[in-house]
């Protein structure tokens, strides 16, 4: 079936939530549409019973906010992105600033950068660090930014007031 996602990006979906029972692991994308997502019981339903068996949960930016509607994150440290933080506690969640937070089988990134990061540890927890650094020189991950404005807390409330709601 075909989906109009964010920005008006394309994307066909070649199986059902119901045909995926039981993943091994779960990755959980953000993005403009989680908002609706979060109200959707089909989509958070689905969620909260595949984690249940699942070896690792994880997800990318506001990806936690599906995770944390489908009551995954109760208790939980978990993190998202700076825009979208103040909603975790909503969930039951205990917001964490940082980049990458593992809570037992749950791994949240924040924002979309992030998720690389997020990747990564992933891949080594699955298959260690000598694998993991090999899919970091693959992908010739070495961020080397411009600016240190990564972070909501290094930037100015000018830099803030230029972006677009969330």
């Amino acid at each position: 079936r075909a989906h109009k996602v964010s920005g008006g990006i394309g994307l066909i979906a070649d199986h059902a939530l119901s045909d995926v029972p039981s993943p091994d692991i779960l990755l959980v994308p953000g993005g403009f549409g989680t908002r609706e997502l979060a109200g959707d019981g089909t989509v958070t339903g689905w969620i909260g019973e595949v984690h249940r068996n699942t070896v690792w949960t994880a997800s990318v930016c506001t990806g936690a906010l599906l995770l944390g509607a489908a009551g995954v994150l109760v208790g939980l440290k978990a993190t998202t992105h700076w825009r979208a933080m103040d909603r975790l506690a909503g969930y039951g969640a205990i917001p964490t600033k940082e980049r990458v937070v593992i809570d037992g089988k749950v791994i949240t990134g924040a924002g979309v950068s992030a998720g690389i990061d997020m990747a990564l540890r992933l891949a080594s927890m699955i298959a260690g660090d000598d694998y993991a650094q090999a899919i970091q020189l693959q992908i010739e991950y070495d961020p080397a930014p411009p600016f240190d404005a990564g972070h909501v807390d290094k930037v100015s409330q000018k830099v803030r007031d230029l972006l677009i709601p969330v």
